[in-house]
């Protein structure tokens, strides 16, 4: 297993709240968001990455400085997050590096794809404390995987040669020879896999599906040893990830980045809409999936966070 470097364990510390735990607010989404914004692909292919900085701005500013962490694109959000004086002084800043969708080969499998021009050394000068990467990854599919390995592997060996903080995600998904009963009896297998995957190619702290259980969190956590992972939310309802969250930390989970569970439902291009419903819902939300984080986590000694009260 690859362990952190001083480095990049004061980093994961800082996107970690006091309890040791992440919680982490995404808004790095720039496809997912527009559809949210809009239900017609003319009108969401109308809406600027500018109005898209605008929805992350408030988001950062109404949800995630109640939160340890933002993690944000560096296409739409940054560097004016910092440079406005948007992001609190005590909110650690993650920024994603893939691009949004991505390409289809000709056996239909889906290739990632980066920003381009945004590496280690970029997210370090826009103020950020580490990055993440999402790859897409098919683990029972060797074909499918070679292309998203290779972009995975770069980028890890690159945050580590600037001894900067690298969350490493991934996402399955169905095939089209796949029925969606076949897909889904396979997502624990296939979690499970590219989690193994992630850890061979070098991840240090993991950004992962639910695997479908306690008992697939479970083994995940002993798959993943000393390497900490956060259970993301991928969109599913507040009440259904308030259960999974709880599986996952019960069963040795470091914590939660989340996104659209949290805020889907207070988007808007009215941006005084936008503020009222992420203070009146989603701050609620982020509270109750706080408490279900304090109540469940069990910090390793690695990942505990000496506080210090001063006198």
């Amino acid at each position: 297993m690859s362990k952190m470097s001083t480095s990049e364990l004061r980093s994961y510390q800082q996107i970690c709240g006091k309890n040791g735990a992440m919680m982490v607010i995404a808004c790095d989404q720039r496809g997912a968001m527009r559809s949210l914004l809009a239900s017609d692909p003319q009108q969401q292919s109308a809406i600027s990455e500018h109005e898209l900085g605008l929805i992350k701005a408030d988001i950062t500013q109404y949800l995630a400085s109640k939160a340890s962490c933002v993690l944000v694109d560096p296409v739409c959000a940054v560097p004016q997050l910092v440079d406005n004086g948007i992001i609190a002084r005590d909110t650690a800043l993650l920024i994603g590096l893939d691009a949004s969708g991505w390409d289809n080969s000709p056996e239909g499998y889906r290739l990632s794809r980066l920003v381009e021009n945004v590496d280690a050394r970029r997210v370090r000068e826009l103020g950020a404390t580490g990055g993440k990467i999402m790859v897409y990854l098919r683990s029972d599919q060797e074909a499918a995987n070679r292309h998203n390995i290779d972009i995975l592997r770069q980028c890890i060996e690159d945050f580590a040669r600037e001894d900067l903080l690298l969350v490493v995600e991934f996402l399955t998904y169905k095939l089209d020879n796949e029925t969606g009963e076949e897909y889904k009896e396979k997502v624990p297998s296939l979690i499970y896999g590219g989690t193994k995957i992630c850890l061979e190619c070098g991840a240090k702290v993991l950004k992962l599906p639910y695997p479908g259980s306690k008992q697939a969190c479970a083994d995940i956590t002993k798959l993943a040893g000393d390497v900490p992972w956060a259970v993301l939310s991928a969109g599913v309802d507040h009440s259904t990830f308030l259960k999974q969250v709880a599986d996952a930390m019960s069963e040795g989970a470091s914590g939660v980045i989340a996104g659209r569970s949290l805020w889907k439902d207070c988007i808007s291009l009215d941006r005084n809409a936008t503020k009222s419903r992420l203070e009146s819902l989603a701050v609620p939300r982020l509270n109750e999936l706080q408490a279900v984080i304090e109540q469940h986590f069990h910090a390793p000694a690695h990942n505990q966070t000496q506080q210090v009260e001063h006198v």
